[in-house]
């Protein structure tokens, strides 16, 4: 029996954001935007974060191409945007074209009213299982401020109760006891 990996991330809540990017063909750009929570931050010199779309995207097709695209990582009020984007290309066109956006200076790719943002340039993508890991460097950022931001968990959108404590009043959680290893080769020669 293969591992239940989805059942068991499905208790790994990650925050909500979404990506853009854009395709230039007969000399019209054409933006697309896309919903995800694959967002990971890789390094911090040099500032790279990762991305990790299914191989058979358009949206990953168009990315590779211009090799350029922003993120937009999204707060608890923006559900319905969230939603509204994470549907086939076709089913997005609509609320791709209404989205309150400007492009962005450094890449062109749309950057929306947003938490916070980045504007990242292609550094390197690996075809990974069924999926393609995208790296990027960051070349601009952008915050929006502090507001509750919006979380993916158990299969859907979820929001912090508005009285969730702040970091430094979390009790840490309960020590692990340790294991004792298992002797190696060299120990039992």
């Amino acid at each position: 029996m293969s591992p239940d990996l989805r059942g068991v991330m499905r208790d790994f809540a990650t925050g909500v954001c979404v990506a853009t990017t854009y395709a230039d063909r007969d000399g019209t750009r054409r933006h697309d935007a896309v919903t995800l929570n694959s967002l990971t931050s890789v390094s911090l010199d040099p500032p790279l974060v990762s991305l990790s779309l299914h191989r058979e995207s358009r949206f990953l097709g168009d990315l590779l191409q211009t090799k350029k695209w922003a993120v937009a990582i999204l707060d608890a009020e923006a559900e319905p945007l969230a939603r509204s984007l994470a549907r086939g290309r076709p089913e997005r066109a609509a609320a791709v074209a209404a989205l309150p956006a400007r492009p962005g200076s450094e890449t062109g790719a749309l950057l929306l009213d947003a938490m916070a943002g980045l504007e990242c340039v292609l550094r390197d993508s690996f075809e990974i299982g069924d999926h393609t890991m995208v790296i990027g460097e960051v070349v601009a950022t952008a915050g929006g401020g502090h507001r509750p931001p919006l979380l993916f968990l158990h299969g859907g959108f979820r929001q912090l109760p508005p009285s969730a404590p702040s970091a430094s009043s979390i009790p840490s959680a309960p020590s692990i006891p340790s294991v004792p290893s298992a002797p190696s080769a060299a120990k039992e020669s």
